[in-house]
């Protein structure tokens, strides 16, 4: 369980547990002989056996590469393929397929339209959640219904208590927030503007408290959300530019009129010049 240090409505902060919430499944799967079932990661192939490698045992050509591949098996090693794999580690490869060690990471930026905005290089944040300065009690109270339509929950803690202490600490959060029926935005730093850094480097969230109080136990939970749901306003631009020409086609009799005011007020300049033109004459 992670530590985190909180702070309630009367600015008063203690360091508490955080813990997963991770709801029991109801369904259970068996074997053929009726033995538990298990997930596990199976070696598939090595960069050994990989295309590149096997055509230059063919010397480059495709169709004597087929040929091998029918008469002997070079692509499968009988001693490694299919073993189970345990505590594996991911690295990142060049185009040469070595392993490199210090590599350059960036984050592209898209609109909420889908468009590309930008490409910045990737900013690894200090975590924050339990550092010297405590998580913000922001005071920007929510209700539950419009957090729901608004935010995009991807996951939850559980907030836990450590003492007696903390006990009543953290169930006064919870009667609070369960008599208005409402979340809290939780937020980091000093002024309570950072998102929620679990570890350097990790996704930023941002944590919205939710208390639940029943007697005398309570549940208080720590939603976290890296999205939220925006109507974009290209779309409602381009939706005005379609309804704006329906009014101008809708009124082609004032078009017609303004025309035909224009025609007939250049039409005295006209018997003015001929007129002129006559006397001297």
């Amino acid at each position: 369980m992670a530590n985190i240090n909180l702070t309630d409505s009367r600015k008063r902060d203690a360091v508490v547990k955080a813990e997963s919430v991770t709801p029991r499944s109801r369904v259970r799967y068996l074997g053929p002989k009726g033995g538990a079932a298990y997930t596990r990661k199976v070696m598939k192939s090595t960069v050994e056996h990989d295309y590149d490698n096997l055509l230059e045992l063919a010397n480059g050509d495709n169709e004597a590469l087929s040929q091998l591949l029918l008469k002997e098996d070079p692509e499968v090693d009988k001693e490694l393929f299919g073993r189970f794999l345990f505590n594996l580690s991911r690295v990142y490869i060049n185009g040469d397929e070595k392993v490199t060690y210090r590599i350059q990471q960036n984050e592209v930026v898209f609109s909420a339209v889908g468009k590309f905005k930008e490409r910045r290089q990737r900013v690894r944040d200090e975590a924050n959640v339990d550092s010297e300065i405590p998580l913000t009690w922001t005071g920007k109270k929510i209700d539950k219904r419009e957090a729901i339509r608004r935010y995009v929950f991807t996951s939850k803690l559980q907030i836990v208590h450590i003492n007696g202490l903390t006990y009543d600490f953290l169930y006064g959060i919870a009667k609070e927030l369960a008599d208005e029926n409402c979340m809290m935005l939780l937020g980091g730093g000093k002024k309570g503007k950072s998102p929620l850094v679990f570890r350097r480097g990790s996704t930023p969230y941002r944590g919205f408290l939710e208390g639940r109080v029943d007697g005398d136990s309570y549940m208080l939970l720590l939603h976290l959300s890296n999205a939220e749901l925006k109507s974009p306003t290209a779309l409602t631009k381009a939706a005005k530019t379609k309804a704006t020409p329906t009014k101008s086609k809708a009124s082609p009799s004032k078009v017609k009129t303004k025309a035909a005011m224009k025609k007939t007020k250049k039409a005295p300049t006209k018997a003015k010049s001929k007129a002129s033109k006559g006397g001297k004459s």
